[in-house]
């Protein structure tokens, strides 16, 4: 499986990214091992998709940081950007 993520970082700031070990990855951000998300620790993981192809994870991952798609996502997490201002 191939994942497509969202992290909110302490600055209540989008972070999306992709990956096969969705575990892993979340555990390096959190740790302070990626250099974008190291300055706004802590992380915590508030959506992820699964897809059964790398091909299709990645273009979630683009169209989530395009303007339509950041739209998208916070119409999706309505209830939870609300409860975490």
């Amino acid at each position: 499986m191939f994942y497509t993520y969202i992290l909110m970082m302490c600055n209540k700031q989008f972070y999306t990214g992709y990956s096969a070990d969705l575990k892993r990855r979340v555990r390096e951000h959190s740790a302070g091992g990626d250099k974008t998300t190291s300055k706004f620790l802590p992380v915590k993981l508030i959506f992820y998709e699964a897809f059964l192809h790398e091909h299709d994870a990645k273009r979630r991952e683009k169209y989530f940081k395009t303007n339509k798609g950041k739209t998208t996502l916070r119409l999706m997490l309505y209830e939870y950007l609300r409860s975490t201002k």
